[in-house]
């Protein structure tokens, strides 16, 4: 009977898998959705366990391998990424399948569209899933609570405010409006913009390439919308009483227009009840508006320090400041001991690379500054030329200025120009760049490509229209141009070609563009931003409405920061 005792105990055992986890995936169990009593079934040593349907085990991991992907294509990204390599070697290989990772995207962006609109080769599938998860969540759900409350709290205001004898709310807004005016106005002359310039681009053997989205997209947005007014209303109002936002700041001027495509309502036409699900734990977005500390407006805004925690801000002022997002204040305006001003002139463009942040302005000059030194001045670089756009490189500053030029300095060198090269007959209003490449658009209504190592130019695209904006990651270049349109480009191998043309809704100049794997923002003078999931055509999930045209945004760790048009600017963020 002993015998027959510890051969019994020995069999639960095995089947049991008494061997003890590792500590730091025992520290993960509360957290784990679903997956209580995963391994219940699993062998002593990882590296035993087959994803095979033959494995002696009745749990989950004895599952054939094309439903186990499946499953796990159901949990949050975060969760595949960084908790199922320590639980087991097999479920470490499920986040490896490439396959599975491209349908958990197509699942996300929609039956309909293409992702990701250039090359598939070396593309990130996990963190563009990661990014597109994380972007519904935040901008599908939470900005309509935060406009609902700010509402309300501008009601609030209204009833206490005195109603004789002082001035009221009208009053403020005829003013608003007379600088929205002027605020457009002074835009279009800085950038030129030729509202009748039709939107097409012309391929190098003349051929015209076909455009994407447009009035059909319009039209079948504007149906969609209307159909799922009702239900969606009544379902968003249902899951927004359950969730609760601070607001740091009043953050009035933001309203949410409307939300589009969002996967978990598709059969809300057919009157039954569909519970919105998130893919991962919504964090919650806070909405913050710096103090105003400039007196003109701010053209263009940049974060800074790869954590969304400082921000620096270019103004028509002439000034460069400096501030902190964590408390909300301002830390400092950047300038040289005696001098009254960051500039000379309206500062424009703004960039960075590690502790070296560059400003580019009218006074035809482009300014260093050190922050690791406080903000000290480092050095003056002349141009020549007013400066339009500016790109930091590892040692290597570049920048594109009204003469139509593209000049390269050495940063570190007392004599900083390298090189100054011309591929545009008019002023370059955009560029972009990586250590083999520089990419620039120009008012002539040309994309250029500029090899770095062999020094000499490789290609040069003519446009319809011409672009403000661009972005550059991967093998992918996202443009906007002066009629409101996005244009797509490819980038393998120094050739430059052009995919799509895409309408989401801008009708003026896109003044800043934003592209990652799984996120695109976009905002224009049309006084508008507007947040895409970058597949083809894009899924527009948000739209933000100011007073005034937009000037520039900039996005880092998933704070979104904006130039809103006028003495201030706003920022988005996930809250802690």
């Amino acid at each position: 009977m002993s015998e027959v005792s510890d051969k019994l105990q020995e069999g639960e055992a095995g089947v049991r898998g008494e061997q003890p986890f590792p500590d730091q995936v025992r520290s993960t169990e509360a957290t784990r959705p679903d997956l209580h009593g995963l391994l219940t079934t699993s062998h002593s040593s990882s590296a035993d366990i087959s994803p095979s349907p033959s494995a002696e085990s009745s749990g989950l991991l004895s599952l054939p391998w094309e439903i186990l992907t499946h499953i796990v294509s159901y949990l949050p990204v975060h969760f595949v990424v960084n908790v199922l390599p320590k639980v087991c070697h097999a479920l470490s290989n499920v986040g490896q399948d490439r396959t599975s990772w491209q349908l958990r995207a197509q699942r996300l962006v929609g039956l309909r569209a293409a992702f990701p609109v250039g090359p598939r080769e070396d593309f990130d599938w996990p963190g563009a899933c990661l990014q597109m998860e994380q972007l519904i969540t935040c901008w599908s759900g939470e900005v309509e609570h935060v406009a609902r409350q700010n509402q309300e709290d501008e009601e609030r205001r209204e009833q206490a405010m005195p109603q004789d004898g002082e001035p009221g709310v009208g009053g403020q807004d005829d003013g608003g409006e007379g600088q929205v005016g002027v605020a457009v106005a002074v835009q279009e002359v800085a950038y030129g913009a030729d509202e009748a310039m039709e939107v097409a681009v012309e391929g190098e053997e003349g051929e015209m390439q076909h455009v994407l989205g447009g009035d059909q997209v319009a039209r079948l947005r504007e149906e969609l919308e209307d159909r799922l007014e009702g239900d969606a209303a009544a379902l968003m109002e249902e899951e927004m009483d359950h969730r609760r936002v601070f607001i740091a700041n009043e953050g009035r001027d933001a309203v949410l227009n409307h939300q589009e495509d969002l996967p978990d309502h598709r059969n809300l036409g057919n009157g039954q009840h569909v519970e919105a699900r998130s893919p991962s734990p919504p964090p919650a977005l806070e909405c913050i508006t710096l103090p105003t500390g400039h007196i003109a407006h701010v053209n263009s805004v940049l974060l800074l320090g790869g954590e969304g925690k400082v921000c620096a801000t270019a103004s028509r002022d002439w000034n460069v400041k400096l501030w902190d997002l964590e408390l909300g204040s301002l830390l400092q305006t950047m300038g040289r001991q005696g001098d009254f001003s960051s500039h000379r002139g309206w500062v424009w463009c703004l960039a960075s690379q590690g502790p070296l942040l560059a400003s580019g302005g009218f006074d035809s000059t482009v300014r260093l500054w050190d922050l690791q030194a406080g903000g000290a001045d480092r050095a003056l670089i002349r141009t020549g030329a007013a400066v339009l756009c500016l790109s930091c490189q590892p040692d290597m500053l570049l920048a594109g200025t009204f003469d139509k030029r593209v000049s390269m300095y050495d940063t570190r060198a007392a004599a900083p120009l390298v090189k100054s090269i011309r591929m545009h007959s008019n002023a370059v209003m955009c560029l972009c760049a990586d250590d083999k490449y520089i990419i620039s658009g120009s008012k002539d209504c040309t994309v250029a490509v500029y090899d770095r190592r062999a020094g000499k130019g490789l290609k040069r695209l003519r446009l319809s229209s011409y672009l403000l904006s661009m972005s550059y990651s991967g093998c992918e270049v996202w443009a906007g141009d002066n009629g409101g349109m996005l244009h797509s480009f490819s980038m393998q191998a120094g050739t430059l070609k052009p995919v799509s043309q895409f309408d989401v809704g801008h009708t003026a100049l896109i003044t800043g563009i934003h592209r990652s794997p799984g996120s695109l923002y976009t905002c224009s003078s049309d006084c508008t931003v507007k947040v895409h999931i970058p597949c083809a055509p894009p899924r527009t999930l948000s739209t933000l409405h100011y007073q005034t045209g937009v000037h520039g945004l900039s996005v880092e760790a998933g704070v979104l920061a904006i130039a809103s048009g006028d003495v201030r600017v706003q920022v988005w963020r996930p809250r802690k």
